[in-house]
């Protein structure tokens, strides 16, 4: 089921969220407005304080307090470029199989969006496993989780790691080193409504593997989703059944990435080309990745593709779908001639 937002006709009145041991009635909690500074007080209209050990860890002042004071708390000398985005974007990448290239993607996707001057932060949702943060190089500076958040043993702002090389690039990590934990579906509406609120205009989540109940708590938040498949019959199978998941729980924007495409194999007929894959799960194509061995070599290194200096191919389309995502692109980049597209189009305008 599809988790629905903060109530409407929110009231200025302190709410404490729901503990870790307490069940989540009712639908989400009623704010989820996080303070990330400990010196922060409770408004003076305000007569009580929410307990240290209460749902997100520390106060929760109402959501038009939380608007009103964002500039003053979120001082990271980046002011995100005005653009004409009516609200923040959540977008949940899935595949449903594993080892499709969703954390590659989200890693990508993610850099290039903030390149453009978009404050994104990146949440890797598999709380039993964490990857994201090797991808972006951030493993040594994860010190809090979003578990810790949730236990309250820190605030938000400590548990959001800012990449060095572009301070409007956040990750906020969910994996502990401990058994599974139970988080709900509540927990997080609340963490992306209260990322929200620090005024970040885009939020990636990085869905696990698989359809349980992992996949459905990282869709929960989401308005929009981005299904990764390779051009494989069984990831195309899993890409179909996450489709039906999504709209079922309703996620009704969707959009497709091929990921590892090889075009001499397709040339040969050895493999479906995109055009094969989009017509197959009929989902409108975002963009297409082709195999490239610069993946591995970046993972390794902790840099995504897009910030080498000399692009590759697959560095390339990645730019191209991240700018499809947001709307600043309208072509695709062809696989065998990454210029040729631009050029193409060009032609195309000259000859009409």
């Amino acid at each position: 089921m599809h988790a629905t937002g903060p109530a409407a006709g929110l009231r200025c009145q302190p709410v404490a969220l729901p503990t870790l041991g307490q069940r989540v009635r009712g639908g989400p909690a009623q704010t989820s407005a996080v303070r990330p500074s400990s010196s922060t007080q409770a408004p003076a209209s305000c007569s009580r304080r929410c307990s240290s050990s209460s749902g997100l860890g520390y106060q929760q002042p109402t959501r038009r307090l939380v608007h009103a004071r964002s500039a003053e708390t979120e001082d990271d000398g980046f002011t995100a470029a005005p653009n004409d985005m009516q609200e923040a974007r959540i977008i949940v990448i899935t595949s449903g199989k594993g080892g499709v290239g969703k954390t590659t993607s989200s890693a990508n996707l993610g850099m290039s969006i903030a390149r453009l001057g978009y404050k994104v932060c990146l949440i890797d949702a598999d709380i039993g496993l964490r990857n994201l943060d090797l991808l972006l190089g951030l493993e040594n500076r994860i010190l809090y989780t979003a578990i810790d958040i949730l236990d309250g043993e820190c605030r938000l702002d400590q548990a959001l790691i800012r990449d060095k090389r572009w301070k409007n690039l956040s990750l906020l990590s969910m994996s502990r080193n401990r058994q599974r934990y139970n988080v709900t579906r509540a927990h997080m509406v609340q963490l992306c409504e209260a990322i929200i609120a620090l005024g970040y205009q885009f939020i990636i989540l990085d869905c696990p593997a698989g359809i349980d109940v992992g996949f459905i708590n990282a869709i929960s938040p989401a308005k929009e989703s981005l299904i990764v498949t390779t051009p494989e019959i069984t990831s195309i199978r899993d890409a179909d059944r996450v489709a039906g998941l999504l709209e079922a729980n309703g996620i009704y924007n969707v959009k497709l990435l091929v990921n590892r495409v090889r075009p001499d194999m397709i040339q040969k007929n050895d493999m479906m080309s995109v055009k094969d894959v989009q017509e197959m799960l009929g989902i409108p194509l975002l963009g297409a990745i082709p195999e490239d061995p610069q993946v591995i070599i970046s993972t390794n290194r902790g840099e995504p593709l897009v910030l080498q200096k000399q692009l590759s191919l697959s560095g390339i389309a990645f730019e191209n779908a991240a700018r499809r995502l947001i709307g600043k692109q309208d072509y695709f980049v062809d696989l065998n001639n990454p210029h040729k597209g631009l050029f193409q189009k060009i032609g195309e305008m000259f000859s009409n």
